[in-house]
């Protein structure tokens, strides 16, 4: 069964939906699934080396203030799925367009899921700057991705690909993330493992 997850790499739900995912692909050990991961930018007019985090907030929320009971919420979901975010690490809100290269590079070698998740982790809970092409780099090598086929991968071309899948979002109504392609059906938001399941099942049966 194939599943397509549109979502951006700074998304705190996306990483939260991923999880809980993950949690409803173990109830079918029987099913072959197929996961593609669409790149979606929530911030398309970034920078290329992106901006402080402290001045993001001040633009997107009006600082940090208002934007911090969002965050709470999230975090709390989070910890219900055993992740530990750690957003005072965060010092930059980065452009996620080599992120999105780096995990449609691991689909190459079937790592994609694992690439993904290493770069919500990275973000979410080290801080790092996943915008930064060194930090990419090493995290491909984590699952024995060449620096050099990643350098080459990062290329005019391929960044017009993702570029382009905004256009794809709009075509099929998706204006937020994460959002699930379970067969027929369309799943919005980080919802429960029970509800994702329950859309695999009907569309397995």
């Amino acid at each position: 069964m194939k599943i397509k997850v549109f979502a951006d790499t700074i998304c705190g739900w996306c990483f939260i939906g991923q999880t809980r995912l993950n949690k409803a692909l173990k109830a079918f050990p029987e099913t072959e699934f197929e996961i593609e991961h669409v790149p979606f930018q929530l911030n398309t007019d970034m920078p290329k080396e992106g901006i402080e985090r402290s001045k993001y907030l001040e633009i997107k929320f009006g600082g940090k203030d208002f934007a911090q009971p969002m965050y709470d919420r999230m975090t709390e979901e989070a910890n219900k799925e055993g992740l530990n975010f750690n957003l005072d690490n965060i010092k930059k809100t980065p452009n996620t367009v080599f992120s999105h290269l780096l995990i449609k590079l691991a689909e190459r070698s079937n790592v994609h899921n694992e690439v993904k998740e290493k770069i919500y982790h990275s973000y979410f809970v080290e801080g790092l700057d996943i915008g930064d092409k060194e930090i990419l780099i090493n995290i491909g090598k984590e699952f024995n991705i060449n620096a050099d086929v990643i350098n080459d991968f990062f290329n005019l071309k391929n960044i017009e690909e993702v570029n382009s899948y905004t256009s794809v979002a709009r075509e099929k109504k998706v204006s937020g993330v994460p959002f699930f392609e379970i067969g027929t059906d369309f799943i919005s938001g980080a919802q429960s493992s029970t509800n994702l399941e329950n859309a695999i099942k009907s569309n397995l049966s």
